[in-house]
């Protein structure tokens, strides 16, 4: 199956939506100048295990990656996934890196 990622700039998320266009996964932010916060990511029961959070949280990644914005890491789901990717540890502001 395969999943678009969009940002829904007046719902302060961005949204997962399969082929036929059904919400499968959001994750949530707040922006505040150079700086977003990543709050929530909520993947639908039935898209569980699909890679749909992984998938969000790259997409997410990305786009901080491409406005040079700096990411604070509020949700849990995000903050692990960032633990097994390093390639975006510049992007994110951590008082203390998370040991393993």
């Amino acid at each position: 199956m395969t999943f678009t990622v969009t940002d829904v700039p007046d719902r302060e998320r961005f949204e997962a939506r399969d082929e036929a266009g059904t919400l499968a996964g959001v994750v949530t932010y707040q922006l505040s100048g150079v700086i977003v916060v990543y709050t929530h990511t909520e993947v639908v029961p039935e898209f569980e295990g699909q890679g749909v959070g992984a998938l969000l949280a790259r997409a997410v990644m990305d786009d901080a990656r491409a406005r040079s914005r700096t990411v604070v890491p509020m949700c849990p789901f995000l903050s692990g996934w960032l633990d097994k990717h390093p390639e975006y540890d510049k992007l994110v502001a951590r008082t203390t890196r998370r040991v393993k």
